[in-house]
């Protein structure tokens, strides 16, 4: 394998010369990613079952947890240089990280095409009210043989090329001009004092928020093994993400009550004098279904050694392929089903890295069958009971104790619960 393709193998730490991000990139990528029309559309669906005040509070509250924890685990892709499916392996198993890497493909397809779906319905809104043409099949098909192109490309090169040497700015321009707009245009005093109708809980909306930063925790490493430092990276990722996704979620929630449920959040916008701002946030959107195929195509790499750019190309022709058969349909089920299967993993995994193996991991030993790392046959029971039992009790708390919130409390459940388990394990074995 030469050197290139090395640095684009999820089974194979990038090396240190070749190690471009700057905490600037992860800002850069993070703010990025943590704005676009989904995630205006997730805080429409806020109210008016909150107020507007209870949904903001939700926003900073679901924000920090989930933010925290995505710059945490990003920490671990700077540490090792690995993709996140190959970092599953010391807590799982070999074959044992198999299960949620599969899975991991399944919903970045879906989100990969959900995003498509989103980009091509707005451009023909945005298309419909300014030249009244309808061409939604061809925007479909644009967006997603430019987010294909993208993913090919590369995250390194889509950040400096694009991100750091102007995209950065036309997106920060763009959220600058909604936020104005809201401003200008509505009464920020009675939507405030609007109540809510109790439809969801405030536990409820604390994970609906959180789940949008952790629905990113499977592939996160796949962008922070770029990262020049461990520090830096967690500080860029929690600082971009953070703004962004407190941002956009209080702009959606807040352009949502003020429509009075009158068409969609987008039309909404567009009629409020932001059409520009949207394009511009609508060409941006392009990086999320890009890092959906990109980290789809890399998570696949860790089952099968296929070069990323052929599984990027023919991943991103599936995600359009759903985009074109597949009407969106409300998604906040999905959000919430990604939390309670990814948030108790990673608990696990985090429980794993820093406090049973202390950051300590042997590379060399991460793909070796028979090695440190393969445990019982490829799999390592203990870890895969904690993650069971950390979305056990993810279900239990929506079931029985709706208003605390579920997603903090599995995760937690799930890493004490591998932590007793490998230091039963350890004793056992001295």
């Amino acid at each position: 394998m030469s050197s290139t393709d090395a640095r684009y193998d999820p089974l194979v730490p990038v090396p240190a010369d070749r190690r471009a991000f700057a905490p600037r990139d992860a800002f850069a990528l993070w703010f990025s990613l943590g704005i676009g029309l989904l995630v205006l559309q997730a805080g429409a669906l806020l109210v008016p079952a909150l107020s507007l005040g209870a949904a903001f509070a939700a926003i900073l509250v679901g924000s920090l947890v989930g933010v925290l924890l995505l710059a945490s685990v990003g920490v671990i892709g700077a540490d090792t240089g690995l993709a996140s499916m190959a970092l599953l392996r010391p807590s799982l198993g070999l074959r044992g990280a198999g299960l949620p890497t599969i899975l991991n493909v399944v919903q970045l397809v879906g989100w990969g095409a959900f995003e498509i779906i989103v980009m091509g319905e707005a451009a023909d809104a945005l298309a419909k009210g300014a030249f009244g043409v309808s061409w939604p099949y061809a925007w479909t098909l644009l967006f997603g043989a430019l987010a294909t192109a993208i993913a090919m490309a590369g995250p390194v090169s889509f950040v400096r090329r694009f991100l750091r040497a102007w995209g950065l700015y036309l997106i920060l321009a763009a959220a600058l001009w909604l936020t104005w707009r809201l401003l200008a245009d509505h009464d920020l005093k009675a939507l405030f004092a609007r109540p809510g109708s109790g439809d969801m809980s405030f536990g409820g909306a604390v994970d609906l928020v959180a789940a949008m930063p952790l629905s990113w925790l499977p592939l996160i490493c796949d962008y922070t093994r770029f990262g020049r430092s461990s520090g830096g990276m967690f500080r860029g990722t929690a600082l971009g993400y953070l703004l962004a996704n407190i941002w956009f979620y209080g702009l959606g929630a807040a352009y949502a009550l003020a429509s009075n449920g009158e068409g969609t959040l987008v039309v909404a916008l567009a009629t409020a004098g932001g059409g520009l701002a949207l394009l511009l946030i609508l060409l941006d959107e392009t990086d999320n279904a890009f890092a959906d195929i990109h980290s789809a195509a890399v998570s696949s790499g860790t089952l099968a050694r296929v070069p990323v750019r052929g599984l990027s190309l023919g991943f991103g022709a599936l995600c359009t392929l759903i985009a074109l058969l597949v009407p969106m349909a409300r998604y906040e089920n999905f959000l919430l089903l990604i939390g309670s299967v990814f948030a108790p993993l990673f608990g696990v995994v985090l429980a794993d890295h820093f406090v049973v193996r202390r950051r300590a991991l042997k590379l060399e030993e991460i793909d070796r069958a028979g090695g440190a790392y393969w445990f019982s046959g490829g799999w390592r029971v203990g870890g895969l009971a904690a993650w069971a039992v950390g979305i056990a009790a993810y279900h239990l708390v929506v079931a029985y104790l709706p208003d605390l919130g579920a997603t903090l409390p599995a995760l937690v459940v799930s890493g004490l619960v591998f932590i007793a388990l490998a230091r039963g394990a350890a004793a056992r074995a001295a």
